[in-house]
């Protein structure tokens, strides 16, 4: 029997001999490699945070003490010595989340994921325990050095140190990059501090010495290199830096040296003030594979052989990232002044390509959002186009630079949002589900949703010539859908995808929904129901020739991946009561709640969005009578065949 089935709670840790402890992290280690690659998840930085995450369990007494993940991808470790091990359905519906999640464990505080919020919440935390007698508690945050580039940590940092009588420990995992290689000033700072040849010669030299003197030695070795780091800190420019927020600093410590983590987080939990334990740390560690993979060191994989790393999905379909990433370094080619920005999100956005063809033109803001969308304002004002690619749920992060910075401004600057509806697996805080209902209340903004390839390549050629307001390309997770002809375009530019003669329901398909509306029709069709279906391209204004089809028909069904509450569905219905139009209307989107991890056809089938419930509830209320207008005669029992589908068949 291995040493992790006997680990069930932190307090199992408590026994263990460091040659147990070290056992234990390389079984963790086989069980991350060997399980992760079944389901696919967060594989490179959980490989990275073993030792840092055991000491940390030894150290401190969860959840009586608490712990906040900044980012959550890097908590399967913590899962497991929570007694967390069955992950055969990670990040599957019924499964283990891949982020923190309350419903799971009392050992999880923080589920959101959104990077750089971690030492606000621990803030927080660590008041209320002052305030509430709790004084003996401890709030432990695992910070990714990522998280360090957004600007909310340093906000937490300044109120942090404003009272230093709290207890509170920030551990930076510092492996030099959050998702990919972390970039910027702090960045650098970090980097010069894990390659300063002073710290190795220091670490080397005196590890030679105690190894010399043999195994109480280096016993010894372990146990006082923290300390003597964290007092040698003093004189460096970590020191300099960190005494200036009147923070302590303790490091840089080797966070797979598992003993000398727990060495430097006891001084922490003893010093009874805030405290920051910087740990440099390998992604990928152990795994040969992460190791080879020098875009992200496996930061996340799908299904994978464990022996090879080599991906076991052999789809050869091109995603929507890729056919951005392609369409945008042509762009560049043919346009000057198109210059890309992104979060850290540089390969997994599309914008690498870009960036290999013109490395001056794209920048990597690091984990700053806002940053990101009031710096594109600039470059706009200084006679560039930016294109802004960030997922669609980060988007939301960045709303008041949208509106007050960019759209006041009238900027021309257009923002791709990768990763739009349901996304699935990541679970409620990376669903891209908000943009549409969030960004349509910005005045002036076009909001455009491809349905397939060759509409993405076509709108994002149309907005970056905008060049007086912002304007937004959104796209799903995965491979693009199959091509959609249009039987017909109208004058503003909506593609009306199939119709017949007789007019009972027009369908207003919002990007990839383009498919299931024509399923839907199909259904209709058989209940002997007329249907249009068609795909505005721009969504957002809503398109007159969409009023004017409206004008014609029983019913408008609008279908969105995205939250009905305030989306296009509604801002549908608006337009249509201005314009004077009672034509009823059924907007069909996702609820206005936290959905959690499943497949993306499991989720929208739970919201009611799937072809056959559509249908259904559609027929019910046209053959039920609850409509206003009776339906147009035809002579005929069934209705016209539709005229036009998937060019595909």
């Amino acid at each position: 029997m291995t040493l992790l089935e006997h680990i069930n709670s932190p307090r199992d840790l408590d026994g263990l001999s460091t040659a147990e402890v070290e056992q234990l992290a390389g079984e963790i280690r086989q069980f991350l490699v060997r399980e992760v690659s079944k389901t696919g998840g967060h594989l490179g930085p959980n490989l990275g945070v073993v030792e840092l995450t055991l000491a940390i369990h030894r150290v401190f007494e969860s959840p009586r003490d608490a712990i906040v993940f900044d980012t959550g991808h890097q908590s399967y470790v913590h899962k497991l010595l929570t007694g967390r091990k069955d992950f055969s359905r990670l990040r599957l519906a019924g499964g283990l989340a891949g982020y923190p999640q309350r419903s799971e464990s009392e050992h999880d505080i923080v589920e959101s994921s959104h990077a750089s919020s971690s030492l606000s919440w621990a803030d927080g935390i660590s008041k209320a325990f002052e305030m509430t007698g709790q004084r003996d508690r401890h709030v432990i945050a695992v910070v990714g050095d990522g998280a360090l580039t957004g600007g909310m940590t340093w906000e937490a940092l300044n109120n942090i140190s404003d009272d230093n009588t709290r207890k509170l420990i920030v551990v930076v995992n510092d492996n030099g990059r959050s998702y990919a290689p972390t970039i910027g000033g702090m960045a650098r700072f970090l980097n010069s501090v894990r390659t300063k040849q002073g710290y190795r010669e220091l670490h080397l030299s005196s590890r030679r010495a105690f190894d010399r003197l043999g195994s109480p030695a280096s016993s010894f070795y372990r146990g006082v290199r923290g300390g003597l780091h964290g007092f040698l800190s003093r004189f460096t420019d970590n020191e300099a830096l960190y005494s200036n927020l009147d923070i302590k600093y303790v490091g840089p410590i080797d966070g797979h040296d598992e003993q000398a983590m727990e060495e430097a987080l006891r001084q922490a939990k003893d010093y009874g003030a805030p405290v920051i334990v910087h740990a440099i740390t390998e992604k990928g560690r152990g795994y040969e594979p992460a190791r080879r993979d020098i875009a992200d060191q496996f930061h996340a994989v799908g299904q994978i052989d464990p022996e090879t790393g080599e991906p076991l999905d052999s789809s050869s379909k091109p995603s929507w990232t890729g056919v951005f990433a392609d369409e945008l370094a042509s762009l560049a080619a043919a346009r000057p002044n198109l210059v890309g920005i992104t979060a850290a999100m540089l390969r997994p956005t599309g914008l690498h390509k870009m960036a290999e063809r013109f490395p001056s033109r794209v920048f990597d803001v690091g984990i700053a959002e806002q940053h990101a969308a009031a710096s594109a304002a600039g470059l706009a004002f200084g006679g560039l186009h930016p294109v802004v690619a960030v997922y669609a749920t980060f988007i939301n992060r960045a709303f008041d630079q949208v509106l007050m910075d960019v759209a006041l401004h009238k900027a021309g600057v257009t923002f791709v949002l990768d990763r739009a509806g349901v996304t699935g697996p990541d679970g409620p805080s990376h669903h891209g589900v908000w943009d549409l209902a969030i960004l349509q209340v910005v005045p002036g903004i076009r909001i455009a949703a491809p349905r397939d390839a060759e509409r993405l390549v076509e709108e994002l050629r149309e907005a970056v010539v905008v060049d007086d307001a912002p304007t937004v390309i959104r796209f799903p997770k995965g491979s693009v859908s199959a091509p959609i002809d249009a039987v017909r375009r109208t004058a503003d530019g909506v593609d009306v995808l199939a119709e017949t003669s007789q007019q009972d329901v027009l369908i207003v398909t919002v990007g990839p929904m383009a498919e299931t509306g024509l399923a839907v029709a199909e259904r209709l069709e058989a209940q002997g129901i007329g249907a249009t279906v068609v795909d505005p391209r721009w969504v957002v204004p809503v398109p007159e020739s969409v009023i004017e089809l409206s004008r014609e028909h029983r019913l408008v069904v609008s279908l969105e991946d995205g939250i009905r509450v305030g989306g296009v569905g509604t801002r549908i219905r608006q337009d249509l009561r201005r314009a004077g139009v009672d034509t009823a209307v059924t907007e069909l989107g996702l609820p206005d709640e936290f959905l959690d991890h499943a497949t993306r056809a499991e989720i929208l089938e739970r919201a009611g969005l799937s072809a056959q419930q559509i249908a259904r509830d559609v027929t019910d209320m046209v053959l039920g009578s609850k409509l206003p207008h009776a339906r147009p005669a035809t002579g005929e029992t069934g209705a016209t065949p539709i005229i036009a589908t998937r060019a595909d068949r």
